[in-house]
């Protein structure tokens, strides 16, 4: 990942975290049945035609009407947490860091934290 090359830890952590609530980030394989089958899984967990209190305007201010993508974003979670050994990510033979957009396309801002030692 470039951002570990930018900085001169060779022993610590990467944190990564989602400045949105509905742009989550896994640790997971990429694969594209498996990433389908995640698709549906969430869709099928968060039913974006049920009646959400968040898309009505009596109760929420929310033009979006997105509670389905708030909800998805629950089962996944806004950061992962990364070990930094001999200056690289610690990532078993399939991992990857993937983000996922559940309201979008949109901008996505990600923050960053690396601490450790040179």
């Amino acid at each position: 990942m470039k951002a570990v090359r930018e900085f001169p830890v060779r022993e610590g952590t990467l944190h990564v975290f989602s400045m949105h609530t509905t742009c989550t980030l896994v640790i997971n394989e990429v694969q594209q049945a498996l990433l389908s089958d995640l698709k549906k899984f969430l869709e099928q967990a968060v039913d974006s035609d049920d009646v959400w209190m968040h898309n009505d305007p009596e109760f929420s201010d929310c033009a979006r009407a997105n509670a389905d993508s708030h909800l998805r974003a629950l089962l996944l979670g806004h950061s992962v947490s990364l070990q930094i050994s001999g200056g690289e990510l610690v990532l078993g033979q399939w991992q990857r860091v993937l983000m996922a957009e559940l309201d979008g396309p949109r901008t996505r801002t990600l923050r960053l934290q690396v601490m450790g030692v040179a």
